[in-house]
């Protein structure tokens, strides 16, 4: 970085949206695909469609315990006045005219029934069946595929598999399916005065570079927690070239315009600078870059800013590398209980806690109270940790205030 460009300072900053179309544009999906086990492909991207290889079920089935029949023998069967039919063999495959055949839920309907009748309903006596209710065709029958049919398209290539789905996957009969891998993340913290533990007069305990670790984890993909690298121009060059051959480098610390913040110097030296300076509070200083095809997303060094920017700039272009788009968080409407104050122009992301129904007096009062942990001060890492969620304010608002109906967006909730 220039000297003038250190004096220059964040006079003009990037709107967050368009410096995040400006990373995207600069990163493409790995490509990279191998099969797995249905059991273990959970939160899994999915590589290419996947159709249904047969149907679910496979053949009629009981929907109840009871006897399959011809509804056609059933009708005008009463309490008063049941059907007598004749008692097909245990487990019978077909059933003739005037016929019953003992079945229970989910087994296969007899060739020749097309209703079942409910235990409830029947009653065996001797070589007969009462039945006490006329059924309709397909009264109690589950058909062939009613379920999922033959063929039909489960899944495109990019959806990120859940729970649900495996079992879908296991009851259509397959055994794997083909995933993207999850994209590598080398995660880089720098900073002279970082230590591990133990930390004396001047010296910080580093805490973004596992954060971000596992934050990378948490929304699919696999982190390399590296040492920390001191502030020296050298240095830092060799630790973010030796991982370009990951799929995303992400740096903490050291990306504003001060005389230690040597990384978009860095990243200038090894690819191009996209993006220095974003409106966005807390963290403006993001640098966003390339070198080698390979993104680079420097992060601030203030604990929240790098969570904030992680969750805005990182989340995204890691779904995008591994095959997918990020989704929305969740949200939750609630009321603020004091003002927010932010900058026309800069997006604020304002940390709250969520309590108890608001007391408003008014059509808001089931809705929970967001109080902010704190107005201000990046670099209170608890502000976050004891947070529930954030409030988004846009670039064309002067702050909120108390009393405002809002979304909270519960951002560590979902991958």
């Amino acid at each position: 970085m220039s000297h003038d460009r250190r004096e220059a300072g964040f006079k003009r900053r990037t709107r967050v949206a368009d410096a995040l179309v400006t990373l995207l544009d600069a990163a493409e999906p790995h490509g990279r695909t191998e099969s797995v086990p249905v059991a273990d492909a959970d939160a899994r991207v999915v590589a290419e469609p996947i159709d249904a290889p047969a149907p679910v079920p496979s053949y009629d089935r009981a929907a109840m315990d009871g006897y399959a029949v011809r509804a056609e023998d059933t009708f005008g069967a009463s309490d008063r006045s049941p059907a007598v039919l004749r008692a097909a063999g245990t487990e019978a495959e077909s059933i003739a005219p005037g016929e019953a055949a003992r079945v229970h839920t989910g087994s296969a309907v007899p060739e020749g029934a097309d209703a079942v009748v409910m235990i409830e309903q029947a009653e065996a006596v001797g070589d007969e069946v009462e039945a006490f209710d006329a059924v309709a065709t397909g009264e109690n029958v589950g058909e062939a595929g009613e379920d999922v049919a033959d063929g039909q398209r489960l899944f495109d290539a990019g959806h990120v598999l859940r729970p649900s789905d495996i079992g879908l996957l296991k009851s259509v009969g397959l055994d794997e399916v083909r995933v993207h891998e999850p994209p590598t993340v080398a995660v880089i913290p720098t900073g002279e005065e970082l230590v591990q533990s133990d930390p004396g007069p001047g010296e910080v305990i580093e805490t973004n570079g596992v954060t971000v670790s596992r934050l990378v984890e948490r929304w699919g993909g696999e982190a390399r927690y590296r040492d920390v690298v001191t502030d020296d121009e050298d240095a830092l060059a060799a630790a973010v070239e030796a991982d370009l051959d990951a799929d995303v480098v992400v740096t903490t610390g050291g990306s504003s315009v001060g005389e230690r913040d040597l990384i978009p110097e860095v990243v200038d030296g090894l690819g191009e600078v996209l993006v220095h300076g974003v409106a966005l509070k807390p963290g403006h200083p993001v640098c966003l870059g390339v070198a080698d095809d390979t993104p680079i997303v420097s992060l601030p060094g203030y604990p929240v800013a790098c969570i904030v920017n992680a969750a805005q700039f990182l989340r995204p272009l890691q779904k995008e590398v591994g095959g997918t788009t990020a989704d929305p968080f969740p949200t939750r409407r609630a009321v603020l209980d004091r003002k927010v104050p932010s900058e026309p122009g800069t997006r604020t992301f304002a940390r709250v806690a969520l309590s108890d129904e608001a007391d408003t007096g008014n059509e808001t009062d089931d809705l929970p109270a967001a109080t902010p942990t704190r107005a201000s001060g990046s670099g209170i890492l608890s502000s976050v940790a004891l947070a529930d969620g954030w409030v988004v304010v846009p670039e064309s608002r002067e702050g909120l205030d108390a009393g405002e109906v809002v979304d909270v967006e519960l951002w560590e909730v979902t991958p």
